[in-house]
């Protein structure tokens, strides 16, 4: 399965189609908050004049205005607000009509229309009261409803925007030996950028010379500088620290992992997930709910010998109190801020639906090198069993091959050889056996170097002193298919799984390992590590087997692999989580992937799943919930009692809900943080 780095673009693109977007969309999205800023605050001064010309606010506040025509001014004013300051509503009720989607905008755009027909009758002859103010304090209530709640969003979705302003627009290209200040765009895969000390740097690279730490803290969240050397990759966007550092550009555009990061993030949030659907479908009839309760309630108070506008009142009370506002914002504004603050994590959703399945694991299953463990492979033993070659030569035909490997146990053989002095020789028809080891043709001889998996499946039997190192894990040597020798390589336990396996066991999970290393050390790390089960020697095939035992079992499985010979595995799971850190992503049958390959990140995942579905459901509730209470008050079935909602109080409630709501789930950025 190919890696996210290995689908290319042009090399002189610099920002991605996605950021490019991003950029866009915020632009767009500032322009309505500006839109509906100015339409409310040009609302408010309009309404001023409609209150003190409205004679029922006169009769209440004790004062008197009149003067000849004063009628048909307060109807000039209240035009200019219905048509100005209801304009968004209006043509989303076109919008949504067009659509065959009633929802929130049909909602306010019947209230008003009602609202402001009915008092322009009244104007002129209609016997009845006019309610122009009720009219014109509903449209500034929910102007500023839609404000809030625009701000609310953007506010959410900054970290998009922050994350696309991180890249420099420059950088230090080097031309015989000479640097050259030159833009992004113009850099090219291959080149050689020289990075100052204190600067960002500016693309996706490996550094060919010099050393340095470096500030990854936005990108990956770790919060202390890495040290980096010749060999290692950098980041495009991280913060260079101490010393100059010489990088050959690798990624640019499309590829470069700032912008894949961007796009991941813009794909979480803009994906309808089911919990989205829900509420949707929930918005749809609570529209057509206010709509018939609505008229009903009309046509029930004329019935019963009210007056027109009595009646009316009750059925604009009624529209107002049931919009689904809020209900709107309850997940959009939830995922918003859950993917962005994740992201910031190092965590990257490329699959909303599956970030809401992780709060129903119940089994979450390791792969083991450089997840659990540090991946950090040292050499503790050369061994032949082959007389035509020395442990030496053994080591050199392996370090060959490896040398074109990226697996972890690659570079420990690297380090062994060079330590050894040992030259590396040319391969031919190299090839990646995904899953069981490499291969490729060394002089006269076909050379394979296989994990234990591998010799179980082709019967291989290697002599009983192979296999006695119970704390390092062994890889063979084939020649021309015959036995030939093995090395040992050691690896570490990283500090952080100790705690991530035992925080996922108090949350309730079942903890397992699967991984293609031998039974010796896949029983020493599991027993060390608390598991609840572990299974060694397989290959990518056996692995989705034994996932698809644990769900036929009942198990909700998250899997955690490394996107590449895991790829299959992280498919059949519930949860495909890739691990990988710098532009190594991870591969595209990942539903969400972790920066840093740190097993406690699953931990915070698992939290951060259920943390974001309970805020959805509180805002559920909340935003739909008060109806139960709100609605039969507007429709005047309590007011013998003296209990009844005006149209403007009506207004007040459920922009107090939309402020709730998304007062709630910015609430979830601090649950997050702890």
């Amino acid at each position: 399965m190919p890696s996210l780095s290995e689908h290319s673009s042009p090399a002189h693109t610099h920002q991605s189609t996605s950021a490019k977007h991003s950029h866009t969309h915020s632009e767009h999205h500032q322009m309505m908050i500006h839109d509906f800023r100015r339409r409310f605050r040009i609302s408010v001064l309009i309404s001023l004049p409609i209150l003190l010309l409205s004679p029922m606010i006169q009769e209440l506040l004790g004062f008197s205005i009149r003067f000849p025509g004063d009628q048909y001014v307060l109807l000039g004013f209240s035009s200019l607000i219905y048509f100005y300051g209801g304009w968004p509503f209006l043509t989303g009720l076109v919008s949504e009509l067009y659509n065959r989607q009633p929802g929130m905008m049909t909602l306010i755009s019947v209230a008003i229309s009602v609202a402001f027909g009915y008092s322009v009758a009244t104007t002129l002859g209609l016997d009845g009261k006019t309610f122009f103010w009720e009219l014109a304090t509903l449209i500034d209530i929910m102007l500023l409803g839609h404000w809030i709640e625009m701000k609310s969003v953007l506010k959410a979705s900054d970290s998009l925007q922050k994350l696309a302003e991180m890249m420099p627009t420059e950088a230090n290209r080097l031309h015989h030996g000479k640097a050259q200040k030159v833009g992004i765009d113009e850099l090219n895969k291959g080149d050689q950028v020289l990075v100052h000390p204190g600067e960002k740097v500016p693309v996706d690279g490996k550094i060919i010379d010099g050393v340095s730490t470096l500030n990854e803290a936005m990108v990956t969240g770790e919060s202390k500088p890495v040290k980096k050397s010749t060999g290692d990759p950098v980041i495009g966007g991280t913060l260079n620290g101490n010393g100059s550092i010489t990088i050959r550009v690798e990624q640019l555009g499309e590829n470069a992992y700032l912008n894949k990061v961007i796009h991941m993030v813009e794909q979480a949030q803009s994906e309808k997930s089911k919990t989205q659907n829900l509420a949707d479908r929930i918005a749809f009839w609570l529209t057509l709910t206010a709509l018939t309760v609505g008229f009903s309630t009309l046509f029930t108070w004329l019935i019963l010998g009210t007056p027109f506008v009595f009646a009316l009142e009750r059925m604009v009370s009624v529209m107002v109190i049931t919009c689904p506002h809020a209900l709107g914002l309850a997940v959009p504004l939830v995922v918003a801020i859950s993917t962005s603050s994740s992201a910031q994590r190092g965590l990257l959703i490329r699959n909303r639906s599956a970030f809401e399945n992780a709060r129903k694991v119940t089994s979450v299953v390791f792969d083991k090198t450089g997840t659990l463990t540090l991946g950090n492979f040292g050499v503790t033993h050369v061994v032949s069993f082959d007389k035509r070659f020395s442990d030496q030569q053994i080591l050199s035909m392996a370090a060959s091959l490896e040398a074109h490997s990226e697996h972890p146990l690659a570079q420990g053989i690297l380090q062994k050889a060079d330590t050894e002095h040992i030259e590396i020789q040319m391969v031919q028809d190299f090839k990646a056996m995904t899953g069981k080891g490499i291969r490729a043709q060394l002089g006269k001889h076909q050379i394979k170097i296989v994990g234990g998996g591998y010799l179980l499946a082709h019967d291989f039997h290697p002599p009983e002193t192979a296999v006695n190192d119970k704390e390092a894990t062994l890889v063979y040597l084939l020649v021309d298919d015959k036995l030939a020798g093995y090395i040992t390589l050691a690896d570490e336990i990283r500090p952080e799984s100790y705690e991530a396996v035992q925080t996922l066991q108090a949350l309730g999970l079942k903890v397992y390992m699967m991984t293609g290393d031998n039974e010796s050390v896949s029983q020493s790390v599991a027993q060390k590590l608390g598991l609840d089960g572990y299974y060694a020697n397989l290959l990518p095939e056996h692995k989705c087997e034994k996932i698809r035992q644990l769900q036929h079992q009942g198990e909700i499985v998250a899997m955690v692999g490394d996107g590449i010979n895991d790829a299959p595995a992280l498919a059949t799971a519930e949860v495909g989580i890739a691990i990988g850190s710098g532009t190594d992503v991870a591969a595209e049958t990942a539903d969400i992937i972790l920066v840093n390959s740190n097993p406690k990140d699953i931990v915070y995942l698992m939290r951060a799943g259920r943390q974001t579905y309970r805020k959805m459901i509180q805002n559920f509730v909340w935003a739909s919930g008060y109806n139960v209470v709100a609605i039969p008050l507007a429709t005047g079935i309590f007011l013998p009692w003296g209990w009844v909602i005006n149209p403007a109080m009506g207004a007040v409630l459920m922009s107090l809900s939309t402020v709730i709501v998304a007062i709630n789930a910015q609430l979830l950025k601090y649950t997050l943080r702890h």
